[in-house]
């Protein structure tokens, strides 16, 4: 897997309202202070308070989000308006390690799209078809055939973007959050070679 940098489509792209550039390592706590404030939105109702923060205090802190970009396997986007951060994405390039993922997707090699997120003042102003269209290309230039990512169940407006952006729902898997199962739909979206 060639370095993002190395990448031809690693430069910024911007919209009017966000500018998507690849994160660096100096973007850790940034991404964990947006990770923090935008988790909990795509969990349901249902989700305790608790187990919401014990996720993020494990998964996506400043110390994991520093791990997450020295990984090679790993390409993180960040989306920003007026010099603040608005949505970041994180992709993961390889075989998925879930038996229930590797069963569902139908496209290798493939990549998955770990996160995205923007934060509710971005919403609509697509800043995250933006984001969506760069993480979608990077994956594509990686030489990936396929990308796929996991979704709550419950979680019928990010279902609604990821259809949009041309993802289908081809399985399921479960998803640990504070250390209790949650239902996810698999999706994946077929991508075309970049030339």
């Amino acid at each position: 897997m060639s370095a993002a940098a190395d990448l031809p489509h690693a430069s910024a792209s911007t919209t009017n309202t966000a500018t998507i550039r690849v994160a660096t390592a100096r973007d850790d706590e940034t991404l964990a202070a947006v990770a923090a404030a935008t988790f909990g939105l795509a969990c349901p109702p249902s989700m305790s308070r608790e187990r919401v923060e014990a996720f993020v205090a494990e998964v996506l802190s400043p110390a994991r989000f520093a791990g997450y970009l020295a990984d090679p396997e790993r390409h993180l986007l960040i989306a920003e308006g007026d010099g603040e951060a608005l949505g970041y994405a994180m992709l993961v390039a390889g075989e998925p390690g879930d038996a229930d993922v590797r069963a569902a997707i139908r496209l290798r090699p493939t990549v998955e799209l770990s996160k995205i997120y923007v934060l509710p003042q971005a919403h609509g102003t697509g800043a995250a078809a933006l984001l969506m269209a760069r993480a979608v290309e990077w994956a594509a230039g990686s030489g990936a055939s396929g990308v796929w990512l996991g979704v709550n169940q419950q979680n019928e407006r990010a279902q609604r973007f990821y259809t949009k952006s041309g993802f289908e729902r081809v399985g399921t898997k479960r998803f640990i959050v504070g250390g209790v199962h949650e239902d996810d739909y698999v999706m994946e979206r077929a991508l075309l070679p970049l030339t």
